[in-house]
């Protein structure tokens, strides 16, 4: 049945919002004071309506620029003025932190977005008559959108579509789904495949001529190297780091250094810091050139690899890294008390056990980086709870055209 609604504004996931007194209906690819024609969606989600035309148009609607817009699941939102999109997410942070009753002033958006994403995963599928699919999940669904061209990746990532393709052929027919995890480095593609069985000598001796073909630095699966032809590696400040099999990047090289800068700023006056949820080290690596640092993360691939980079590279003062659970073992008020200042990078679960550990310290200066406001808002509320002011929130838009927002708070105690 066909619905009529009046899209009232931009919700917290990117959809348009109805309002209405049996609760609110969300409508994708709408935005606030349009008029549109929906109808709804089978399944699970009886607040969700489907797009069909939009009667009335915003005056702040644009063009996206997309052909698979409003299909592949990718993007949210292409449709919307600029400076109305800036200032919706700078928002998301904003009620948010008043919704936690926290308070602080906000500051501007910071554009990260940069020349792209440097990281995409792409999902490999047989569909129907056994024909290959390659591409990105459907907007709210399971279903493949086959794709050759992606308007928003990074320079780097040139090939990368067909590379995919070219792996998923010989490998989809014995072994679906696929999973193709591809990161550009400055020595070619670094590509992880999830989801194939073991791989026969044949089938690595084909992979072999496709690396040579389409430029792969590297191709592993489940993390397990297959092939090398040169280790992949990228520069984080002035060191050089080889990046572990299928290890976490920040989406764009633009948003690692805006985050970075930003840390960077608050700590400009520590001497020794602890980087906790450290990764790779983009923290790290670039506090040493001024302190000496202390990093921590689970991931033992990763401390590996910073530790290594931190030692080939000179200049730096002290980086010690170790492999640690922080949700299991957070470190604690006594292993804390050298460090006058710690910075928190947790996943999007953010760091509750952390953040109560630190609320007991007397640490004078706490730098939290965040991928999910209302975690954080959850783990700034402990801070705060132990006495810590939160001084500075700073919005960071690396994923533009979605609903994903990233922050760098100071907290001092």
């Amino acid at each position: 049945m066909v619905e009529r609604l009046l899209i009232d504004h931009v919700g917290h996931f990117g959809d348009g919002v109805a309002l209405g007194g049996g609760g609110n209906v969300y409508v994708p690819y709408t935005l606030g004071g349009e008029t549109a024609e929906v109808e709804a969606v089978p399944g699970r989600h009886p607040d969700r309506r489907r797009l069909l035309a939009v009667e009335h148009a915003s005056s702040e609607r644009i063009t996206p620029f997309c052909q698979h817009f409003g299909v592949c699941g990718g993007c949210a939102i292409q449709h919307w003025e600029a400076e109305p999109y800036r200032a919706w997410k700078r928002n998301l942070v904003v009620e948010t932190l008043a919704q936690a009753k926290l308070e602080c002033d906000v500051d501007p958006l910071i554009d990260a977005h940069g020349r792209g994403r440097r990281r995409i995963t792409l999902h490999a599928r047989m569909g129907t008559h056994d024909i290959l699919k390659v591409g990105f999940a459907a907007a709210h669904s399971h279903d493949i959108i086959p794709v050759d061209h992606c308007p928003i990746l990074d320079p780097g990532l040139n090939g990368a579509l067909e590379a995919a393709w070219a792996i998923a052929e010989p490998l989809g027919p014995t072994a679906k789904p696929l999973d193709i995890q591809i990161t550009a480095t400055e020595t070619g593609l670094d590509v992880d495949v999830r989801g194939s069985g073991p791989l026969p000598t044949r089938m690595i001796t084909s992979l072999s001529r496709l690396a040579e073909q389409h430029r792969l630095a590297r191709l592993t699966r489940h993390g397990e190297l297959v092939l090398m032809r040169t280790p992949p590696s990228i520069m984080i400040g002035t060191a050089r780091l080889t990046l572990p099999p299928g290890s976490f990047l920040q989406a764009t090289a633009a948003g690692e250094e805006a985050l970075a800068a930003l840390v960077g700023a608050h700590c400009k006056r520590a001497r020794h810091i602890a980087d906790l949820f450290c990764g790779v080290g983009p923290f790290a690596l670039r506090l040493a050139a001024h302190s000496k640092v202390s990093a921590f993360d689970s991931e033992t691939n990763a401390v590996a690899a910073l530790q290594k980079a931190a030692q080939a590279t000179s200049g730096l003062k002290p980086v010690k890294a170790e492999a640690r659970d922080l949700f299991r073992r957070p470190l604690v008020p006594q292993e804390l008390r050298d460090y006058d200042a710690v910075v928190f990078d947790p996943p999007r679960q953010g760091a509750q056990a952390q953040a109560t550990q630190l609320a007991a310290t007397r640490i004078p200066l706490v730098v939290a980086v965040s991928c999910n406001v209302a975690t954080f808002a959850r783990d700034a509320r402990i801070l705060v709870g132990g006495g810590y002011r939160l001084d500075a929130v700073t919005p960071v838009d690396q994923f533009r055209h979605t609903a994903h927002v990233e922050l760098v708070a100071k907290f001092t105690k």
